[in-house]
């Protein structure tokens, strides 16, 4: 017979001044007791006994102008410990299992190394796209969906220079695009977009990449996912909506403020 575990005894106090915390950090802007305490469910007087307690600790700040609370320096460095320690990659892998089996399709990670995207985690569905791709193949950053999400969030200096060989190899080779102008309509496309979408890359493969962010709003991380054209857009806005959500959770945990993108129209592809 299984013997139930029992409930481990905490310190209520602090549980409920908890509340106080989380509604400080859910605001992102300084607030008035009043706020506070009706955001965390208590009474003005209650709350402002734990404010002065969080306060005396570093947790919370009062502005001495506006009599306004903030997190304080302690909250800050208590952030920041906890964003040293994550492990982006593992941490965003172990999200890939449940996004294969929601969408029935492939999924990967990419990271941007010193040869540009790269793919470090590789999920095949039961039936694997292509055998080109696989852990630590580089993306083109201006064919691929994995590549124009990088272009799209990454800083200009970062990839200047590498899309400008890579156009002279496009030409060379008879490759779209060719052109600078072409580049920045693809970008600006993905930014409105939130996400990278493309149909030609590998013949019969559609893709899509979308982007993760750190808490300083730095890309750190695309979630990609692959299929076979004709179902994978047939089926583009769930599966679009499934690794959006992904990417956004991701940022989260991360510590990245929200974003907000137009959606997963199937009818315009990056």
């Amino acid at each position: 017979m299984t013997r139930k575990r029992k409930p481990r005894q905490g310190i209520q106090s602090i549980e409920v001044g908890g509340t106080l915390l989380s509604a400080l950090t859910r605001a992102r802007r300084p607030q008035m007791l009043r706020d506070l305490a009706q955001a965390a469910g208590m009474p003005a007087a209650k709350a402002h006994r734990y404010l002065v307690s969080f306060a005396r600790v570093g947790l919370v700040e009062q502005h001495a102008e506006t009599g306004l609370y903030d997190l304080g320096a302690f909250a800050l460095q208590l952030g920041l410990s906890a964003l040293a320690r994550l492990d982006q990659v593992t941490i965003a892998a172990a999200a890939l299992p449940e996004l294969s089996r929601q969408i029935g399709q492939t999924v990967a990670l990419a990271v941007w190394a010193s040869q540009g995207p790269t793919i470090v985690r590789w999920l095949g569905a039961d039936t694997p796209v292509a055998a080109s791709l696989r852990v630590g193949s580089v993306m083109p950053l201006t064919r691929s969906a994995t590549g124009r999400a990088y272009l799209a969030f990454l800083p200009r200096q970062m990839t200047r220079a590498a899309v400008r060989k890579e156009l002279a190899d496009n030409q060379r080779k008879g490759l779209a695009p060719t052109t600078q102008e072409a580049v920045a309509d693809f970008v600006r496309q993905t930014r409105t977009q939130g996400f990278a979408h493309t149909m030609d890359f590998i013949p019969g493969i559609g893709g899509m990449a979308a982007p993760v962010f750190d808490h300083t709003g730095a890309m750190t991380l695309a979630i990609v996912a692959l299929g076979y054209s004709k179902p994978f857009e047939t089926d583009f806005t769930r599966i679009c909506a499934a690794v959006m959500r992904s990417a956004t959770r991701l940022s989260e945990r991360f510590g990245a403020k929200s974003r907000s993108g137009r959606g997963c129209a199937p009818e315009e592809p990056c």
